[in-house]
């Protein structure tokens, strides 16, 4: 059903006030957002910096565009997990500003997403990123949580993306293989799940993680329930059609949010983030790297090694930053002691 047109004018007033004046509009969209006063300090002055930057490059918020956004990122002489909180600062804006729009158009989402793009070619850069331990618990914790008080649509699209987290962390499966998934894919209760290739020959099986069960089976439930058309696991509204990708990315992001893991994070918590903490979990466990790599659907045994070594080289980083955070906490308690 169309929205009302009084909201739409509502929606295009607010609009034309950001393009009037962005400043002055983000001060007021801060005023609702629950940032503490100093993350809200610096947000406001890396938005001052991106509006000098528009007005450097005469552009504004209307027409900037994916290159004009990732050319300010580039320049920045700041590490990486800094330019990470820019570009989600400007996403969140866009979104914000162009909310009656499809989410395709939010170019900052897709530089973000983009894993070879030269903004990310700065220190401290990871070649491969994972959840740490405490925030794959949280996460997983946060998807079982109660859903509170929705209306029905708004339901059956929590159930689903958290089922689409599922997939991601707990069946170690890409976005465009979640995309055509049907629920023929998968059974009710059982470990397995189906991932079709457009060569049937690399059709294969991801053994899921309990947690990912549980999640699909609430998810096929609540299906059922809301009678949604069509065949597709994952469909993007009633009729069936698909979930497009930036639908997809938006979800995860809202999710990673909700489970309050994503200001905690210098580096964004993407998909292929949470596939990638799939096959960590797996070689935790001990589980074979080829083992891995079939599940993950990797044709070459090299590519499952390599994601192997990663693990194993972040592994030892996120041991010495914790020996290091431990170090320090006993420090600040032995100066309390001589105070």
């Amino acid at each position: 059903m169309p929205a009302p047109a009084e909201t739409h004018e509502i929606f295009d007033h607010e609009r034309a006030n950001w393009y009037a004046d962005p400043r002055s509009a983000f001060d007021s969209w801060m005023a609702q957002q629950a940032f503490k006063a100093s993350s809200a300090d610096v947000y406001r002055a890396q938005w001052g910096l991106f509006l000098e930057w528009l007005s450097v490059k005469r552009t504004d918020l209307r027409t900037v565009d994916r290159p004009a956004i990732e050319q300010f990122v580039t320049q920045l002489d700041v590490r990486k997990p800094q330019r990470v909180r820019y570009l989600r600062l400007i996403e969140r804006v866009l979104d914000h500003v162009r909310q009656i729009e499809m989410a395709s158009t939010n170019p900052a989402r897709f530089i973000a997403q983009d894993g070879e793009a030269s903004w990310r070619d700065a220190r401290e850069n990871e070649p491969t990123g994972f959840l740490a331990h405490g925030e794959r618990a949280a996460l997983v914790s946060y998807l079982f949580s109660p859903l509170g008080d929705l209306s029905a649509g708004q339901r059956w699209r929590e159930r689903r993306d958290r089922a689409l987290v599922g997939a991601f962390l707990g069946g170690g499966v890409k976005t465009g293989e979640a995309a055509a998934l049907t629920v023929s894919n998968y059974a009710w209760n059982q470990p397995w799940l189906i991932v079709e290739a457009a060569n049937s020959a690399l059709n294969r099986e991801t053994r899921l993680a309990p947690f990912a069960i549980a999640l699909l089976d609430h998810w096929i439930s609540e299906r059922k329930t809301a009678r949604l058309l069509g065949d597709l696991l994952y469909p993007s509204a009633p009729s069936g059609r698909p979930m497009h990708k930036a639908t997809m990315l938006r979800a995860v992001d809202a999710v990673i949010e909700a489970a309050g893991i994503a200001d905690s994070r210098a580096a964004r918590a993407s998909p292929q983030t949470l596939r990638n903490t799939f096959a960590a979990d797996l070689f935790e466990s001990g589980t074979a790297p080829e083992r891995v790599g079939q599940w993950l659907g990797f044709q070459q045994q090299i590519s499952a090694h390599r994601l192997y070594r990663a693990w194993q080289n972040w592994t030892g980083e996120e041991i010495r930053e914790r020996d290091l955070a431990q170090a320090r906490g006993s420090g600040q308690e032995e100066s309390r002691g001589f105070e």
